[in-house]
């Protein structure tokens, strides 16, 4: 769903009484809050600093990556590079063109998703999730707004799932679950937190978000994904397949790092990704996370005053250079640039995908791995080598800065925590 000029000022003076009244509680008010606001470091933009993205790229291949690549779109046109394999078995070199599974990234189109249905009037951000979904919660006081902002207090049930890491994948990978088994899986484990009183990333959040999603269109999640954004932005590369365990077409494949060590990686590209669904179910490309994302700080998905309440963030480490707002993670760089965007972890996939404030500039980074937190680290230095230039570069063991085995595709040909970074767990960057 693309919004007109003229509806964007239509929706935006109708939300503005509304949401300003509503955008945080007062018991959740705090002074760390830090709303979307001009950055006098985007009018000094630097050019990507593509020599550090691939030294970026050699890091997470260093630490365990088979391949990984990284597209870059802005003012300069679009530029990407790849390294290593996308399959370990045919010896295929990563291609930039290829799908892959982009875990929770996927929680932001379900998060713009439900924020249309709230601009639509179906639904109030500060109303109990209770009322639209009777009894699913033992608590009236969690609010639509509480899930999008991970501050419910449900416990993320991937916890225990995937305490070890490859048993716990096995189990699921075939199996198909419905959004309640979900949800009880949350319910039977202890609350993290009082309602709004702090930030606790759940994917049993973005679980109920899908429900909400189903129950206020009266269709699957996937039809709301392909109606709301995929269709609308032309993203042709992107699906919501679940239950199919396929990623069709030309794609990357995925390798899960054992928790033992030197034990061999494990082939997790097929799965239902079931235990995630509108948590992180999604399948995409570069291209498109790299579409989605400056059309969405564009205001092509929202109005101005929907999306000011989506990036008002507060923040989730004690440097205060990381943040969460609406369902979407704001990173303030070493040069003073502020990207939002999402972070996502799937078994066998890390996935960036990151644009400035204005949306002209984006990145999307991916290495085919997971459960090997360094490598995870290393892929995100693809952001500072790209929007601060070369004021920052990424180093790492064994990483350089021009490598023969990066690959440059200037022009694109369109597609058909909490808790250890180690533990592959759906989100802990």
């Amino acid at each position: 769903m693309l919004l007109s000029p003229h509806r964007r000022l239509a929706a935006g003076a109708a939300l503005i009484a509304a949401l300003a009244g509503t955008l945080v509680p007062a018991t959740q008010a705090s002074a760390a809050q830090a709303p979307a606001a001009p950055n006098r470091a985007q009018a000094h933009a630097t050019a990507p600093d593509m020599d550090g993205v691939v030294a970026a790229l050699n890091a997470a291949m260093a630490n365990g990556a088979p391949g990984a690549m990284a597209r870059y779109s802005g003012p300069e046109g679009v530029r990407s590079r790849t390294v290593g394999v996308q399959d370990r078995t045919t010896g295929a070199p990563m291609d930039i063109r290829s799908r892959f599974r982009i875990g929770s990234v996927s929680k932001t189109f379900s998060a713009v998703v439900l924020l249309q249905l709230v601009e639509e009037g179906r639904l109030e951000l500060d109303a109990p999730v209770n009322r639209y979904l009777p009894g699913l919660l033992p608590d009236d006081r969690i609010t639509v707004r509480h899930l999008l902002t991970h501050r419910s207090g449900l416990a993320d049930y991937t916890d225990p799932m995937f305490n070890q890491t490859v048993p716990g994948f096995e189990a699921v990978r075939n199996r198909v679950f419905t959004y309640q088994e979900l949800v009880d899986l949350s319910l039977a484990l202890p609350r993290t937190t009082e309602p709004g009183v702090s930030y606790k990333y759940s994917n049993a959040n973005f679980v109920v978000v899908g429900m909400l999603i189903e129950k206020l269109t009266g269709r699957p999640v996937a039809d709301a994904y392909e109606r709301r954004i995929f269709k609308p932005l032309k993203l042709r590369g992107t699906s919501y397949v679940h239950p199919d365990t396929r990623i069709a077409g030309r794609s990357v494949r995925g390798y899960l790092h054992p928790d033992e060590a030197g034990a061999p990686l494990v082939d997790s590209t097929e799965q239902t990704v079931s235990w995630a669904q509108s948590a992180g179910a999604v399948i995409s490309t570069t291209a498109d996370l790299d579409t989605f994302m400056s059309a969405l700080l564009r205001g092509r998905l929202l109005s101005p005053a929907m999306l000011g309440a989506m990036t008002t963030v507060t923040p989730t480490d004690t440097a205060n250079t990381r943040f969460y707002g609406l369902g979407l993670r704001r990173y303030d760089l070493s040069c003073g640039t502020r990207v939002y965007g999402h972070t996502g972890t799937v078994q066998g996939f890390y996935t960036y995908a990151f644009t400035t404030e204005d949306g002209r500039r984006s990145v999307s980074a991916l290495a085919n791995t997971s459960n090997h937190g360094a490598a995870n680290t290393a892929l995100g230095g693809t952001l500072e080598a790209a929007f601060c230039g070369s004021v920052k570069k990424p180093s790492a063991p064994g990483a350089s800065s021009a490598s023969p085995s990066a690959r440059s595709l200037t022009r694109e040909t369109p597609s058909a925590t909490d808790r250890p970074a180690e533990r592959d767990l759906p989100e802990r960057n």
